[in-house]
């Protein structure tokens, strides 16, 4: 399975939502996200990553406030409020949601 981000980008341009979901395999879900202007999600029920595609601009997670760019990886667990903001026109980010409804465990040492 591959999906290129041109091609995601172009299967969102012919959809009426600013996601758009592209794979899901098991518990995994695939979604391109590219808003416009604001960014209305609400909280998940799933653990999600972030892989930002392109733009800059800023993510609150939780209490927590980060610049993103490029290639960076985003981590939210199931439940916690997060949002982009402050992000370019050009912003577009891969999602993954994963795991059991709640969120996964985390990992002890």
């Amino acid at each position: 399975m591959k999906i290129s981000p041109k091609d995601a980008l172009q299967q969102l341009a012919e959809h009426t939502s600013p996601f758009k979901q592209l794979f899901n395999h098991g518990s995994l879900e695939v979604e391109v996200y590219k808003p416009e202007q604001i960014d209305l999600q609400e909280v998940h029920d799933k653990d999600e990553i972030y892989v930002i595609i392109s733009g800059t601009g800023k993510f609150k997670n939780g209490q927590q406030h980060m610049p993103f760019a490029p290639g960076d990886f985003l981590f939210v667990p199931a439940g916690i409020d997060h949002r982009f903001y402050d992000f370019t026109d050009d912003f577009s980010t891969w999602v993954f949601f994963y795991g059991p409804k709640g969120g996964g465990q985390p990992h002890s040492e």
